[in-house]
């Protein structure tokens, strides 16, 4: 599987910081009552890993990430806690290929369900159905948009380190049904002088809440609204 962070790395730990700032609380909301192992899906550097182990405190967590890019932040993160090296085990395969617990508290894919094709989101629902353990629950958010439609370039980060500042800028194209790409330009400014400038772009598959729920009532799994676009999921005979 190719990396599609590979190039882009360097910025994408330090851009998404700010953002967990208003993820973190309803995630660890959602996590209330849980039990481990809890899984971390595409968890990239790890900002929701310490979400977890504070919301869940004692769970062992299994923290799964493909990417060798955002990998080797996440294990640094890790192996600098304490904390969190007792209890963090970082597996470099993707959720379908990872050797998981048997029963799971809970499975945690914030950020990352658009990696995620028709048929393998199925696998991941039939993962659920199967392996939670009754009271535990999966904690996911939908990411705009809903359909496959054009969005508009936009500026989604602004960081300053140093004497340089690292700009995220962010569109999306319809690239077919179900699914869109999106293109990122990543500028890195040297005394606000230009010094660099990198282009990526990958796929997502885009899924809406009404979808959402079609597709979770299909293996006996309810959704429930923690916060706008923030969901958690249990068996509905839990």
């Amino acid at each position: 599987m190719a990396d599609q962070y590979e190039r882009s790395a360097e910025f994408v730990d330090v851009m998404i910081a700010p953002h967990w700032a208003a993820l973190g609380p309803p995630l660890a909301k959602a996590l209330r009552g849980v039990t481990g192992p809890v899984v971390d899906v595409g968890a990239g550097g790890g900002h929701g890993t310490r979400v977890i182990a504070e919301a869940v405190p004692a769970a062992e967590i299994v923290a799964v990430e493909p990417s060798p890019a955002l990998r080797s932040v996440l294990l640094t993160r890790v192996h600098e806690s304490a904390e969190l090296r007792d209890r963090v085990t970082v597996l470099p395969e993707g959720l379908l290929e990872a050797k998981l617990p048997q029963r799971l508290g809970a499975v945690v894919a914030m950020n990352v369900i658009g990696h995620f094709d028709p048929a393998a989101r199925q696998e991941i629902w039939a993962l659920l159905g199967e392996r939670l353990a009754p009271g535990g629950r999966a904690v996911l958010n939908l990411q705009p948009p809903a359909e496959p439609v054009a969005v508009p370039e936009s500026r989604m980060a602004d960081v300053r380190i140093g004497r340089r500042r690292y700009e995220g800028w962010a569109r999306a194209e319809p690239a077919g049904p179900g699914r869109i790409t999106w293109h990122m330009t990543y500028r890195t400014y040297h005394d606000d002088r230009l010094a660099d400038e990198l282009q990526v772009a990958y796929d997502w598959w885009v899924l809406s809440e009404q979808q959402l729920k079609v597709e979770l009532d299909g293996h006996g799994l309810v959704p429930a609204l923690v916060e706008p676009g923030v969901y958690a999921v249990d068996r509905g005979d839990a």
